[in-house]
């Protein structure tokens, strides 16, 4: 059974920085396409970030690039989403996604996945 379990939000003040986790069980992570979305309240779900599974391809939504990255640790089954700069504006959950498929050719490759966890609350404020 495929299961998604994210971690690492909380609240931190404008400037500062968050690392997300993301613990897969019931399969290989290293062998699907991975990613990270959010949804802000009111909002529509935003594709953040997305890794092919061989991490040959890797793209970043505008708004974060430069400032988020995206990593994978074969080893412990776990993706991460660093997150430096934060704004206000990055205030959302965040969830982290996955596929069996390759969807994974944008940044909006995690809003077509099929797997996702259950999300972490970044909150970004003063």
């Amino acid at each position: 059974q495929v299961q998604l379990v994210e971690s690492g939000g909380g609240l931190v003040q404008p400037g500062g920085s968050l690392r997300l986790a993301c613990a897969a069980s019931g399969f290989n992570l290293g062998y699907y396409d991975v990613g990270w979305f959010r949804q802000a309240p009111g909002k529509e779900p935003e594709g953040v970030s997305c890794m092919s599974s061989s991490g040959g391809r890797i793209y970043y939504a505008d708004t974060v690039k430069g400032r988020f990255t995206i990593s994978r640790d074969s080893g412990k089954n776990t993706v991460y989403l660093q997150m430096n700069s934060l704004k206000p504006e990055n205030t959302a959950v965040y969830y982290c996604a996955t596929d069996d498929r390759a969807v994974c050719y944008s940044d909006h490759g995690p809003l077509e996945m099929n797997y996702w966890g259950k999300g972490t609350l970044v909150t970004v404020s003063s």
